[in-house]
C-alpha cells in the first residue's frame, strides 16, 4: 500500500473531478449536493495534502493547472472503476461476474444459444455482455475477456481459438439464376465494411483473379442477411449466420461451396492479469464449446 498521505480522501477526489467538469465551486455543490463553502474546503484540504496548486482561480471560473488536468483524468477513471464495481457487487452479492465483450452477429448466433447452459453449469457467474467491434488495451478497459476475429495477434492477449468460419454466397430466392460465377458481376453485391477484399478472394476462388468488384457497404452482418433477405442483393455471410434462413428458405446459395475466410473466432484475455476464477469457469466451458476442428 501507498503511504495514506497519498491517499486523498473520496470527497476531496469528487470535488475536484466535478469542479474540473464544471469550471465553479457552486455548480460543483449543486451537483454534490454540498455547500460551495464545503466543496472550497474539500480543494484546500486536497492541496494541502499533495502540496501541489490544483486549480487556477480566474474571474469567476476554477480551472485545472496543466498538472492536474492529467490527475483528474486518473481520478475520474478511478471513480468510474468504483461505481462499476459497486454495481457489479449489488447485482451480484456472492462475486463471481463476467464482463465480457462480444461481437454482434458471433454473439448472438454462436455464443447466446450455449450461454444457458453454462448459467446451469456455473450458477456462481454473472455474465454481462458488450459489444466491442474493435479491439482495444485491457488495460483501461473494465473487461475479463472479449471475442475477438480475425488472425491471433490481440496485442498483450492471451487466444483460445473457437470457430473457423466459412462464408457462402447467398441471395433470397428468385433474385438470381447463376450459371456461371461471372453471372453474380451482373447483379448488386452486398459486404461488411471491415472485409472489403472478400468479394475478390470468393471470385478468385471461383477462378476469376484480380476481380474486384463494387458492393454496398454494411457495418453489421445483421443488417446486411436482412437486406439480402428482402432482395437488395448478393451477400457472402458466414455458415453459423444463417443456418435458419436456408433452412427457411428466406435465402438460398447462389453459386459454389462454402469458401474458408480469413479470419477465425477466438476468446480473448489479457496476459498481464491473473484471471478470476469467473474467467477461469467460463474458459473451460467455451472450450468444450468449440467447433471440432478448432478444438483439434
Amino acid at each position: 500500500m501507498l503511504p495514506r498521505r497519498y491517499l486523498p480522501s473520496l470527497a476531496s477526489l469528487m470535488a475536484l473531478e466535478a469542479v474540473g467538469r464544471l469550471q465553479t465551486a457552486s455548480a460543483a455543490a449543486a451537483e454534490l449536493n454540498l455547500t460551495q463553502g464545503a466543496v472550497s474546503r474539500q480543494l484546500q484540504v486536497l492541496e494541502a495534502q499533495l502540496g501541489v496548486q490544483l486549480l487556477i482561480r480566474e474571474r469567476q471560473r476554477l480551472h485545472l493547472t496543466p498538472a492536474a488536468q492529467d490527475y483528474v483524468r486518473t481520478v475520474r477513471a478511478s471513480l468510474h472503476a468504483l461505481a462499476e464495481a459497486s454495481v457489479a457487487l449489488r447485482a451480484n452479492p456472492a462475486g463471481g461476474a463476467l464482463n465480457l465483450a462480444i461481437l454482434p452477429a458471433f454473439g448472438v448466433h454462436w455464443l447466446a444459444p450455449r450461454l444457458a447452459d453454462f448459467a446451469a453449469r456455473h450458477p456462481e457467474v454473472t455474465v454481462n455482455l458488450s459489444t466491442r467491434l474493435r479491439p482495444f488495451d485491457f488495460a483501461t478497459e473494465r473487461f475479463d475477456a472479449a471475442i475477438h476475429y480475425g488472425r491471433a495477434d490481440w496485442p498483450g492477449a492471451h487466444h483460445l481459438l473457437l470457430m473457423e468460419e466459412e462464408i457462402l454466397a447467398v441471395a433470397a430466392p428468385g433474385f438470381v439464376q447463376a450459371g456461371t460465377a461471372a453471372d453474380l458481376l451482373t447483379r448488386p453485391l452486398l459486404q461488411l465494411e471491415s472485409r472489403t477484399g472478400d468479394w475478390g478472394r470468393w471470385f478468385a476462388a471461383q477462378g476469376m483473379p484480380g476481380v474486384k468488384p463494387p458492393a454496398m457497404q454494411f457495418d453489421q452482418f445483421a443488417t446486411m442477411a436482412q437486406a439480402a433477405i428482402h432482395g437488395l442483393g448478393l451477400a457472402l455471410l458466414p455458415m453459423f449466420l444463417i443456418g435458419a434462413d436456408l433452412a427457411a428458405g428466406r435465402l438460398v446459395p447462389a453459386f459454389g461451396p462454402p469458401l474458408r475466410a480469413l479470419g477465425s473466432y477466438y476468446l480473448v484475455w489479457p496476459e498481464h492479469r491473473p484471471p478470476r476464477p469467473a474467467l477461469t469457469s467460463f474458459r473451460s466451458w467455451v472450450a468444450a464449446q468449440r467447433d471440432p476442428v478448432a478444438g483439434a
